[in-house]
């Protein structure tokens, strides 16, 4: 089932003359993929929620958005993201080879070794590692308390199924982190900022797994989108009505205005989008639509930084 020694391969769930594909040089081009490099979307989702949390925060403080933070987010974002897909695609290698959407990865292609993938995915932690220590003491604490996450989440599909909680758990952990960045503590806006992209995570994720339904059924995959089978428009449903829930606690209990209200408005018709949208046959549309999440947390983000703003200026 694997493919031949090195052979070079576009993943099927990258965007179409990608740059990693067409211009980065072929010997990094393994690398990048396992890194998902040519597919972002994973470091946004990672990304946003320390984004709302940060911008919350900021709104709270009644101080202006710190763009460096936000930064040092984004580029932590990347350099974690890298190395949370690394390391579980070396946990994941042999049945990766099983699935069509997967086969192709670097490590069940053959393109490295594992070896090669344990001192990539020790660059990239080194790399993170030096951006969390620019934060207060609370967020690198934080920061290393996330590992325990990380490390269980490419177990989770063996055992449980709704891995896609676990997941969650792990890529929701920046709303907590935002928060602290700026208090040095944690309060109750980080909480419901970090349940309600909890809710969010599992809701996207399982339309993302429905691109795998049929092959994670042969090989014992488990997910959400097979637990909740025929009713998976409902499942999705559920779990963005809890994130949309939680994410107006977290702008009552912050004392938000008009316009982070307006950005949570936002959100809501987007992801009611999707849910109507969702048509569990449909792959192609499947992996759309989880794309189209960052441009939903996006404009929750953008309405809270407005009104932290306005509420500086």
């Amino acid at each position: 089932m694997n493919s031949p020694e090195g052979l070079d391969h576009s993943l099927p769930d990258a965007t179409p003359g990608n740059w990693v594909d067409v211009h980065a040089p072929k010997p990094w081009r393994p690398y990048l993929r396992l890194a998902r490099v040519e597919r972002p979307i994973g470091s946004w989702l990672l990304l946003l929620p320390c984004w709302w949390a940060s911008a919350l925060a900021a709104g709270a403080a009644g101080v202006y958005p710190d763009f460096t933070q936000l930064m040092l987010f984004l580029i932590g974002a990347v350099a974690m993201r890298g190395a949370g897909t690394t390391y579980n695609d070396i946990i994941d290698r042999k049945l990766d080879a099983q699935v069509a959407r997967s086969r192709h990865r670097p490590l069940p292609a053959g393109q490295i070794t594992v070896k090669q993938a344990i001192i990539f995915f020790m660059a990239l932690c080194i790399l993170g590692l030096s951006v969390l220590m620019q934060f207060n003491q609370t967020t690198i604490i934080l920061g290393f308390s996330s590992l325990i996450i990380v490390a269980a989440y490419p177990f989770m599909k063996r055992i449980t199924s709704m891995p896609q909680l676990v997941l969650g758990l792990a890529f929701a952990w920046g709303g907590l982190m935002g928060w602290s960045a700026v208090f040095g503590r944690l309060d109750a806006p980080a909480y419901f900022i970090y349940a309600a992209a909890i809710a969010w995570t599992v809701g996207y994720d399982t339309i993302y797994a429905l691109q795998d339904i049929e092959d994670d059924s042969v090989v014992g995959i488990k997910s959400s989108a097979r637990l909740f089978g025929a009713h998976v428009r409902e499942g999705v449903g559920a779990c963005y009505a809890l994130a949309i829930t939680f994410a107006l606690g977290a702008l009552v209990v912050a004392q938000a205005g008009i316009a982070a209200y307006v950005g949570l408005v936002l959100f809501t018709a987007h992801l009611a989008w999707q849910v109507k949208s969702i048509a569990p046959s449909d792959a192609k549309l499947a992996l759309a639509l989880f794309k189209s999440n960052r441009e939903a947390g996006l404009l929750l983000f953008a309405g809270i930084a407005l009104d932290a703003m306005l509420r500086a200026g």
